[in-house]
Formats: structure tokens, C-alpha cells, sequence
């Protein structure tokens, strides 16, 4: 019933539809089409109420549920088979994780509007202010060998670079390994947790955290780096809800790409949004500090490093400070 007074309401493109005429139509008391409005209300939905018009929906709604976001979505498993909604959640990453570990299959998506303990790289949190940005879970289930695994974090970060410079028009550069920056401040992170046993990868969850409609002021003082979001670069709101679904497509399709042997196209894109390739950069490692020059990204999404003693290093994770 909640399905179908939204539906009625949508259908209606923002001119008011009588209570009665609902109540009719749908053969409930006006008294159940009420209590439904309420329902839509608190999920975020923003309906005018008249006691002579009836009801209409005030704008579109910029809401990440399935009702918003699978109508429009063009893809054929992300999102698909699973879309699994929150208005709020302490982690998608978390959510995600158990959900795989129950078997739930690739493409099962988690999103939330808003998340209490989002979760960034080594332990750090990602600030997730409610309806401002998109912080979504993705479980996939690859079938490749082992040392093809550490490409999907570059296809990923690809993906959300590409999204940005192509639904956007903002000039959107990758620092290596997951971090997207625009203007060398970030607009989005990325956080891949890979879970294996002994036959090889049981699963692997992307979380991506993606600032949206962010203002500057509202952003925390105490970040490494400095932030920003669509709105601040663009001066604008936009959909989060064409983001995602361009997101999700790219996504998508560069990771089918992948399974299908085809990775050079992704390779050679990433190189072009790298930040960090030709840079002199301080990489923070488990086995200490390295100074050198960015001179390439392999092919497996590894960066190789050249050190002050000339030596090349390949670089499977860490944390990197561009110094030039």
C-alpha cells in the first residue's frame, strides 16, 4: 500500500491528488492514506499536505532508496539482484560484510542516507552527514587468479574518478591507492576489504563514501586533508541519485571488463587521472618510510616507486604524501 500512494503521487508530477480520489482508488479510509503520507514523511520524502487540495510530492526526491534509484538504473547485476536501503546505518562496510559472509551473491548492494561510524582506510572514520553524500557497499565475488585481485581497487577508483569528470564536468585526479581528488582536495574515498580462505577469495566489499551536497562550513576541522564536495566545486546541488546510478554503471562495467581479460583499458585511464606518477612522494609503509619518484603503475594497479638510490620499488599498499 505504502508502494502504491507513492507510485499515485509520482504519477501526478508535482500537482495535488484529492485524499479522496486516493482513498478511492486505492479502497482504504483516508485515515490509511494518512498514516502512509506520515510513513513517506519520515523516510525522507517531502509531501505537502492541503485539506482542500489533498496531496502532491513538493520536488523530486533526492532520496537513495530502490524506489528512487532502480528505475533509472541501467545495469544488469549491480544493484540488481539485492539494493538494501537504510536511512541510517553505523557502516555499510560492516553491513555489507555480514550480509557475504551469509551468501548473499555479487551485485548486492548496501546504501545508506546517513551512516554513524562510516569507516575509512587504517581504522579512520568517513564523515557521513545525513542526505548530503552517497556512502554505498558493493559485494562482489570475482573469479580471477589471485595476483589479478589488487586491480579492482584501481577499476574502482577509475570508476568514481570518471563519474565524477564525465556526469560533472569536475576535474577529478586519483592519489593513489584510494583517496579521489579534485582541486588536491577530497571528494571521495574508497575502502576495499578482501575476505579469503583456502581455495582463494571468498568475497571482497568495496565501500565508497562520496561528497555530494556537502557545504564547506560543515565539514570537520580535524581531517588529514583538506575536503570538498560537488557542491562546493560546482556551486550547485545535484541528484545523488544520477550520481549513483552513473556510478554504479561504470562500476559495473569496468569490473565486467576485468572478468572478461580486458584490463588495459582501465590500466591506461588510471594512469591518465594518476596524481601521483611523475611526483616526488614520502610513502608511508608497515616497514617504514620511503622517499622517492612515482614513475608508473603496473599492471597489476601496484605503484612503482623509484627511491634516491635509484632502486624501483613496487608498492602493494601505504600511505602517500606528494611532495612536489
Amino acid at each position: 500500500m505504502r508502494d502504491a500512494v507513492l507510485q499515485a503521487l509520482k504519477e501526478k508530477n508535482g500537482e495535488w491528488l484529492s485524499g479522496e480520489m486516493l482513498s478511492e482508488s486505492l479502497r482504504v479510509s483516508r485515515t490509511t492514506i494518512w498514516n502512509h503520507i506520515k510513513a513517506l514523511l519520515a523516510e525522507g520524502y517531502e509531501v505537502e499536505s492541503s485539506p482542500k487540495k489533498g496531496y502532491r510530492l513538493s520536488s523530486p526526491p533526492d532520496i537513495l532508496s530502490p524506489d528512487e534509484v532502480c528505475p533509472g538504473l541501467a545495469c544488469e547485476v549491480f544493484g540488481r539482484k539485492e539494493y538494501i536501503y537504510y536511512q541510517e546505518i553505523d557502516s555499510t562496510n560492516s553491513q555489507a560484510r555480514t550480509l557475504a559472509s551469509k551468501g548473499y551473491p555479487e551485485g548486492t548492494l548496501v546504501v545508506a542516507d546517513m551512516q554513524t561510524t562510516g569507516r575509512g582506510r587504517r581504522g579512520r572514520s568517513w564523515y557521513s552527514p545525513r542526505n548530503q553524500g552517497i556512502y554505498m557497499s558493493l559485494i562482489l565475488r570475482p573469479v580471477l587468479p589471485m595476483k589479478e585481485i589488487s586491480r579492482i581497487s584501481l577499476l574502482v577508483a577509475v570508476a568514481v574518478a570518471e563519474t565524477l569528470e564525465e556526469e560533472l564536468d569536475l576535474p577529478a585526479r586519483i592519489k593513489w591507492p584510494n583517496d579521489i581528488l579534485v582541486n588536491n582536495k577530497k571528494i571521495a574515498g574508497i575502502l576495499s576489504e578482501v575476505v579469503s580462505d583456502m581455495d582463494g577469495i571468498e568475497y571482497i566489499v568495496v565501500g565508497i563514501g562520496l561528497n555530494i551536497n556537502n557545504q564547506l562550513q560543515d565539514f570537520p576541522s580535524d581531517l588529514r586533508t583538506p575536503a570538498t564536495s560537488v557542491r562546493v566545486e560546482d556551486q550547485r546541488l545535484v541528484s545523488r541519485v544520477k550520481v549513483l546510478q552513473g556510478l554504479l554503471v561504470r562500476l559495473e562495467r569496468r569490473y565486467f571488463d576485468l572478468l572478461a581479460g580486458s584490463f588495459e583499458g582501465t590500466l591506461e585511464k588510471g594512469k591518465s587521472l594518476s596524481l601521483a606518477i611523475g611526483q616526488e612522494l614520502k610513502l608511508d609503509t608497515i616497514n617504514g618510510v620511503i622517499i622517492g619518484q612515482a614513475v608508473d603503475i603496473d599492471d597489476y594497479g601496484f605503484l612503482l616507486l623509484r627511491d634516491q638510490s635509484g632502486i624501483i620499488h613496487t608498492i602493494m599498499s601505504g600511505e602517500i604524501t606528494i611532495l612536489s
